[in-house]
């Protein structure tokens, strides 16, 4: 959430900033006209309220001296009715206010880049060599049925979209995962298994709701929603809490399911596993101070891309522009990884530096020298598990079989599947 405060003192770069990002600054336009209006009312209310004193005060004298002081009760009265009044306007504008900062996206940092589509996204660099293009490779859906994807299945169960993984798939899964989460932990990342639904507060606290409701699941008759990313319940952890600059940096890791309904890609990779209903995925989660958020999210990138590095998977990263920015970010690199059957690099991986705007919506403060401010909250995929074994699935093959990663063996007790 941005701060009230600051539009109020300046609201010209966020009414920029909303412009970057494709999006109309009509709704800092309508804070400003609220707010003013919020002003104007708490001013009245504080007259109001020193008239009011004077008029509680003058009661009590007027009683001492034995006089008839049921009119000045009345005017007294009249004041307190009307403060009433007053202080529920006042309350009705800090909701509406409150209602539209929970739909406005966070501000870009000042080194993302200018852009209206993810054509603009910076390229930053390459990693390892792209050996096999769609000639030379089976899709990883068609040589994956034969070690254990079953599409039907997972249809027949749940519907479209959903897989059912058998033998070496799943373990090569649980490999790919358990892989993730030990390097993880080697980096300092505390390992968290958190639940995997959480209450309407915890999704409003890291921006999935209001605004993303379409997108997300939520059980009939109750107040849980089920997470799309471990993010959501690893930054709330610490909500409503003041924290002491001693703890941070803090950073979380965990694997979980995720749960997307996929709302605004109906027609888009309807084949294999690149997107699903249902995945795995290990996430890195950072809290720390504001003038160490933009190293850590350096190596919170450092980080994810060991994971690639280790499985020997070309990838490369990209800066996101303005206008692909995701909601809560300031700003996003993503890291994506070389899919051979499509000839082109997909996304893994987004590395994010949210600032302040996740910490102001769930109350996470930390506190030095004596004083409370807000942290800064970073996260990113290390990686999506799914995504992992599309890539290993193609860039591993070899004549029919496909190769395990040697960072794999041990965990597989092999070194490659064989059909």
């Amino acid at each position: 959430m941005l701060s009230l405060k600051a539009i109020r003192e300046n609201p010209k770069p966020f009414e920029e900033a909303l412009k970057a990002r494709n999006a109309s600054p009509e709704p800092i336009l309508q804070i400003i006209i609220l707010d003013k209006k919020w002003r104007e009312i708490t001013k009245e209310v504080e007259t109001l309220k020193q008239e009011r004193n004077q008029y509680s005060q003058k009661i009590n004298d007027e009683k001492k001296a034995g006089k008839d002081i049921s009119k000045v009760i009345e005017t007294t009265q009249i004041l307190s009715s009307k403060i009433k009044e007053l202080d529920i306007e006042q309350s009705n504008l800090e909701s509406q206010m409150e209602q539209i900062l929970l739909n406005v996206p966070n501000v870009p940092h000042s080194s993302t880049p200018k852009g209206k589509d993810e054509s603009h996204n910076k390229e930053i660099l390459h990693w390892g060599t792209t050996v096999k293009s769609s000639s030379q490779v089976l899709p990883h859906y068609e040589i994956g049925a034969q070690f254990g994807l079953d599409f039907e299945r997972g249809a027949k169960l749940a519907g479209s979209r959903f897989t059912v993984l058998k033998g070496d798939m799943a373990k090569l899964e649980r490999a790919i995962a358990h892989y993730m989460i030990q390097t993880a932990t080697a980096h300092g990342y505390t390992e968290i298994l958190p639940p995997y639904m959480v209450n309407s507060q915890t999704m409003q606290g890291t921006g999935q709701l209001p605004k993303f409701a379409e997108d997300l699941y939520k059980l009939e008759g109750t107040d849980y929603w089920l997470i799309p990313t471990s993010e959501v319940p690893l930054v709330n952890m610490h909500s409503n809490e003041v924290l002491d600059d001693s703890q941070l940096p803090i950073s979380y890791t965990a694997l979980t399911p995720c749960f997307r309904k996929e709302a605004g890609n109906y027609q888009k990779d309807i084949k294999g596993i690149i997107r699903q209903h249902q995945f795995h995925k290990v996430e890195l989660v950072k809290f720390t101070t504001p003038e160490r958020s933009y190293d850590e999210l350096e190596h919170l990138s450092m980080h994810a891309q060991e994971v690639l590095k280790g499985l020997n998977l070309p990838y490369r990263i990209t800066e996101l522009c303005t206008g692909d920015l995701g909601f809560s970010a300031s700003k996003t690199y993503d890291l994506e990884v070389w899919i051979p059957s499509q000839d082109t690099y997909r996304e893994i991986s987004s590395c994010s530096n949210c600032e302040d705007f996740q910490a102001r919506r769930a109350n996470i403060k930390f506190r030095r020298d004596n004083k409370n401010e807000f942290v800064h909250t970073l996260n990113g995929s290390g990686m999506a598990v799914g995504r992992t074994m599309v890539s290993i699935l193609e860039n591993y093959q070899e004549d029919g079989n496909i190769l395990i990663p040697k960072v794999l063996q041990s965990f597989m007790g092999k070194d490659r599947l064989e059909p």
